[in-house]
């Protein structure tokens, strides 16, 4: 699994701290505190139809992490919105869109770790890019535990949805390393915790079960997932999960807006066999599919 260049993104416009620039142009500081130290935090969208999904969950949710990490002059919710929709409009993007919402801390006024260098106040960067989701829902993909383990909370709070992503990167690699699709990261005690990109659920005897969000992102369509699950009488259960619960669960999946909700083929070699009648994961995928098609953001153009 690898993304491919799409040709017409070649001439999109880009949102930088309030300007909308050619994709040639498009460009920060070397002072801009997401260069000296990954300091920034970021969110993934996409488009259906007309409509951002999730919209005021993952501005909220980038709003929060800037706060928890104590940025200056974070832009409202308003002004965030109306920057994606500028830059939708600019575009002409109303359907199969990923966006890439970052927002740093600003430029620095000398090199160096210290916030208070930082005093021009956050910057805020709309990528929207044609994209499709990154997986083969049908095909499925394959994983491999990695040896690199998710940050647990004493480290750094995966709560943060943060720019410094070496954590997930090394494991990805390894995955790459290894021929398979993505890795799975563990957490400090050794139960799962999330790949490297998404959230991570698996079925067993028609219960749905997900690692506690503790070394894990309590990701926007994990929580739709639950969300989901609960509608439809589907019992669900977060809990610690061992690599050898999910070697032998009945389905497992990942969820994410960059690849939606993705079957998961095989673990370190073991195959996922499906046991018994019927898919739970099917019905999921097909009301969140209903919910991609009727919910959102509506766009004002």
């Amino acid at each position: 699994m690898q993304q491919t260049y799409d040709e017409r993104n070649e001439q999109i416009r880009i949102y930088v701290g309030g300007r909308l620039l050619p994709r040639s142009e498009a460009k920060i500081s070397v002072f801009d505190s997401t260069v000296q130290g990954g300091d920034a935090v970021w969110e993934g969208l996409r488009v259906y139809k007309g409509r951002i999904f999730c919209l005021d969950r993952h501005v909220q949710r980038l709003r929060e992490s800037a706060k928890a990490l104590a940025f200056s002059d974070i832009p409202s919710q308003a002004e965030i919105t109306n920057a994606i929709f500028t830059t939708l409009q600019a575009n002409g993007m109303r359907d199969e869109t990923h966006i890439r919402l970052t927002l740093s801390r600003g430029e620095k006024i000398t090199s160096g770790m210290d916030p208070r260098l930082n005093q021009s106040g956050s910057c805020l960067i709309v990528l929207a890019e044609w994209k499709a989701p990154v997986y083969d829902n049908r095909r499925g993909i394959r994983l491999v535990s990695s040896h690199i383990r998710r940050n647990a909370p004493q480290y750094l709070d995966s709560k943060i949805h943060h720019n410094n992503l070496l954590n997930n990167i090394l494991a990805k690699i390894e995955a790459n390393v290894a021929g398979a699709d993505d890795a799975l990261m563990l957490d400090n005690a050794g139960f799962v915790a999330e790949t490297n990109a998404t959230n991570i659920f698996m079925i067993k005897r028609s219960v749905v079960l997900t690692p506690l969000p503790h070394a894990c992102l309590p990701g926007i369509t994990r929580g739709l997932v639950i969300e989901i699950a609960n509608a439809l009488g589907i019992e669900l259960i977060e809990r610690n999960l061992s690599l050898a619960e999910f070697y032998n669960a009945d389905e497992v999946f990942t969820s994410g807006t960059m690849g939606e909700l993705t079957p998961v083929v095989e673990i370190d070699g073991r195959r996922i066999e499906k046991s018994g009648e019927g898919s739970l994961l099917t019905k999921i995928q097909e009301r969140f599919r209903e919910l991609t098609e009727s919910e959102g953001e509506a766009l004002p153009f």
